[in-house]
């Protein structure tokens, strides 16, 4: 499924069918599932009754012709697993997925539901979709970074100290997958402003 047709299942299709066309026949109620990696008693708490509020406003009401199940992780990849399978076959029309723990154990278990994402700093570098233009597969969402961003930080780091010649970059090798398309980035960019960069792997 393409990037455009989740986007139009998201905002167009799913969730804002003309309400006209609900209105000549029984509404079916949809399913949406909620998949959070983190614990129930943190602020995400706040967003997700901000999720259902708007859609809510986009005329899609919780008990009427919409139903969310919602589970809480709480960074526990035993307890991610077991909501990642309850989600999929409760036949859930999509799933938001907020954390990579989420996104991860839900694309191990399913690869036909709908999944969109959020909270994911690089999808593409960590192997989740194929690119932000056309992540192929069954997910898609939104990133914490935009990669124009990072080429901005070599940008500034030269404008503030503009005898530097060369950039270290720390990661960690715990996480090894994650950033390296914005690493990616940085290695591109550097020499345009007369820097090298190199990788460093720190646990």
């Amino acid at each position: 499924m393409r990037r455009r047709e989740f986007i139009t299942l998201l905002s167009g299709g799913l969730f804002a069918w003309p309400l006209a066309a609900h209105a000549q026949q029984p509404a079916q109620v949809r399913r949406v599932g909620v998949l959070e990696s983190a614990g129930i008693e943190t602020d995400q708490q706040a967003g997700v009754g901000v999720f259902k509020e708007v859609l809510r406003q986009l005329g899609w009401i919780e008990g009427r012709n919409v139903r969310f199940e919602v589970r809480w992780s709480g960074a526990d990849p035993a307890k991610a697993r077991k909501n990642a399978e309850e989600l999929v076959a409760l036949q859930t029309d999509v799933i938001v997925a907020t954390g990579a723990l989420g996104l991860q154990t839900l694309l191990q278990t399913t690869r036909s539901v709908p999944i969109v994402f959020n909270s994911i700093a690089d999808p593409v570098g960590s192997g989740y979709i194929d690119s932000l233009a056309r992540p192929e597969g069954n997910a898609t969402g939104f990133v914490l970074f935009d990669y124009a961003l990072t080429a901005k930080w070599v940008e500034l780091l030269k404008q503030m100290a503009p005898n530097v010649t060369r950039v270290a970059v720390l990661r960690d090798p715990g996480l090894l997958t994650v950033g390296a398309g914005q690493f990616a980035v940085i290695q591109y960019v550097a020499p345009s402003v007369g820097m090298e960069s190199e990788c460093d792997q720190h646990a």
